[in-house]
């Protein structure tokens, strides 16, 4: 009788307080995490394929060869580090000495990625192996310093509200990245490569990427050196105490739908992002002729700030999954709009209103996958017995760079099969090589964005979220007894 009321007891201080378990100094620490990443990372996203063929004139089809081969690690990779994590145990916690162990490593690839040292400029293998090296050694010290992003956020806070906040600051943040540092990256290029006197004129300077990339690479570490120090794992389960080998991991996934549909989202919904983002340069410079609008309408990443801040307010209302449907329905419109702008001769006015519509509606989205696979492991715990944080949010980081790796490889074969000239000068492209890039900017992120919507629609946790929340604090109340 006395464990009974004991449990109770506790079960009731831990409700109380973790209306508000993180305090505000922590929160900002731990959305630092998702701005080191994206700062140079997304940079990496969007600008890598343009990089390697316009200023080190690497042939296309070359590169859909790297991005099969990223792909086909990343099928491992992630899941390694979540196996990692789990089988962590330090003074630091589980995840949060990832940061401190990978951060400098991730971003000296990512440096190596915009670079073109002179020994390899002679030789196209030597160009080729380059950059293999690079790009796979960046996307894969990636999911070492990312999935502990994701993987942490459990242990941050047991409150599902609370966790809402913490994601969508945290997406804020990775947002705000985004949003500052896209849209200057082709001007900064061309500005460091004159202030250098780089052979190459404007954004084909080698120069002016690696120097960018070496200031973006800086931030980052520095960013992640902050989250590691300012954040605490404080959610300890009898699991977060011990090494949970690989057999007892795959349990928690055993039948866990909330956690297959957040992975097909992050699969399909990220492949369709890394197509459209690394089409984008090739649209604006070719298709229309105004290489300097695509960095214009990457100034509307800051739109994304909007709707994020949003998240918290929407998602107490009317639930996490409406929330994100409604983003979903964005991007489609967007897409959609997109086309008619094409229909109408590119009509400028047209294509910044589905650049807005975009960015708005990716605000809702990204900040609730995280929250979303929060809650598949406390689904895989609540169904299973099985708390394992890393193995179950590895698959996130899994999916994603999959999905990007396979969308960037589709975009390579669509731009070869398209005869798009991989060339240092501005030289005009065929129509078919026109007709490529429109594919992969318009149509096959449609396909994808529309595939992520009907998925979301069968997600339907909010409705047991506090049944699971209450059954699983007792559950851990009575562990500590």
């Amino acid at each position: 009788m006395k464990v009974v009321e004991n449990t109770a007891n506790f079960t009731s201080k831990v409700s109380k307080k973790s209306e508000n378990q993180v305090p505000t100094k922590e929160r900002f620490a731990y959305a630092l995490s998702d701005f080191g990443c994206n700062t140079v990372f997304q940079i990496v996203g969007t600008y890598f394929l343009i990089f390697a063929t316009n200023t080190l004139g690497i042939a296309v089809a070359a590169t859909t060869g790297l991005f099969a081969l990223s792909a086909i690690i990343d099928s491992f990779d992630g899941l390694i580090w979540g196996q990692f994590i789990d089988r962590t145990n330090t003074r630091w916690g589980k995840s949060r000495p990832y940061w401190l162990w990978f951060s400098i490593p991730f971003a000296i690839f990512c440096v190596m990625s915009f670079s073109a040292p002179s020994f390899i400029m002679g030789s196209e293998i030597a160009k080729i192996v380059w950059i293999y090296i690079a790009y796979i050694g960046a996307k894969v010290l990636y999911s070492a310093i990312n999935i502990p992003v994701t993987s942490i956020l459990p242990t941050l806070t047991s409150n599902p509200q609370e966790r809402v906040t913490l994601s969508t600051i945290r997406q804020f943040f990775g947002n705000m990245g985004s949003a500052i540092f896209l849209p200057l990256t082709l001007p900064a290029v061309a500005f460091i490569g004159k202030m250098f006197g780089d052979s190459k004129s404007g954004t084909n300077s080698s120069i002016g990427w690696t120097l960018w990339a070496t200031i973006l690479g800086t931030i980052t570490v520095v960013a992640m050196m902050i989250a590691f120090k300012g954040t605490k794992e404080r959610v300890v389960t009898r699991d977060s105490k011990r090494s949970v080998p690989m057999r007892e991991s795959i349990k928690a996934v055993n039948k866990n739908y909330p956690w297959m549909i957040i992975i097909f989202i992050n699969f399909v919904f990220w492949g369709a992002f890394a197509i459209r983002s690394s089409a984008l340069p090739y649209y604006f410079k070719y298709n229309l002729g105004q290489e300097s609008l695509g960095s214009m309408t990457l100034l509307a990443t800051v739109l994304q700030l909007a709707t994020t801040v949003l998240i918290p307010f929407l998602a107490k209302r009317i639930g996490k999954r409406n929330t994100m449907m409604i983003g979903m329905l964005g991007t489609i419109i967007s897409q959609i709009v997109m086309y008619l702008s094409e229909q109408m001769g590119s009509n400028v006015t047209l294509i910044i209103s589905a650049t807005c519509i975009f960015y708005l509606s990716q605000g809702l989205i990204g900040g609730l996958i995280a929250v979303m696979l929060a809650d598949a492991v406390d689904y895989g715990e609540w169904k299973n017995g099985i708390r394992a944080e890393g193995f179950v949010t590895s698959f996130s980081s899994f999916s994603a760079k999959l999905g990007m790796g396979l969308g960037s490889m589709i975009l390579s074969a669509v731009l070869a099969a398209g005869s798009y000239v991989a060339t240092t000068s501005n030289v005009a492209q065929s129509s078919s090589a026109l007709q490529a890039i429109s594919l992969g900017f318009i149509w096959i992120p449609l396909g994808g964005y529309i595939l992520s919507a009907i998925a979301l629609a069968f997600n339907n946790v909010d409705k047991i979220q506090d049944q699971m929340t209450m059954e699983l604090e007792a559950k851990h109340a009575r562990e500590l007894i």
